[in-house]
């Protein structure tokens, strides 16, 4: 179970790492007001407009179709902090935390018997029966 989740924890976090420093772009083509197309990562095909612009180019018509690109940017640099950097304070939080939460996962030790490995002693005479001391 420990290592499902540890496995699943780092596949997340290398997740979120991979999509905050991708970038990509985002094409919209509009026709008049309304939104014809839009495409990720590929280029927007155009509409029947385009065409007709392109059969009656030697008239200057105005064009009413028009295309945006919007260019989301991921990160560039990951800020990388270094333990000698941090304040005196902040280091002695971040070893008692993480030998705290080390220890937090380790096993009981077992249970020491003391007396395991040695065999009673031997009986020279049963003073039960000598005294006559029975129990009732």
């Amino acid at each position: 179970m420990k290592d499902i989740l540890y496995k699943a924890f780092s596949f997340t976090l290398a997740l979120l790492v991979l999509v905050s420093t991708m970038s990509f772009t985002i094409e919209k083509h509009y026709c008049g007001n309304s939104l014809v197309d839009t495409a990720v990562f590929a280029k927007v095909k155009g509409c029947a407009m385009d065409m007709y612009k392109s059969q009656t180019a030697e008239k200057e018509t105005k064009h009413c179709c028009k295309n945006e690109v919007e260019l989301i940017k991921g990160q560039d640099k990951l800020k990388i902090v270094s333990f000698e950097n941090l304040k005196f304070h902040q280091q002695l939080f971040f070893t008692s935390f993480v030998y705290s939460f080390g220890n937090l996962f380790e096993g009981l030790p077992e249970q020491v018997i003391p007396h395991k490995n040695y065999s009673p002693p031997n009986l020279v005479a049963d003073i039960q029966v000598l005294d006559q001391v029975f129990i009732i």
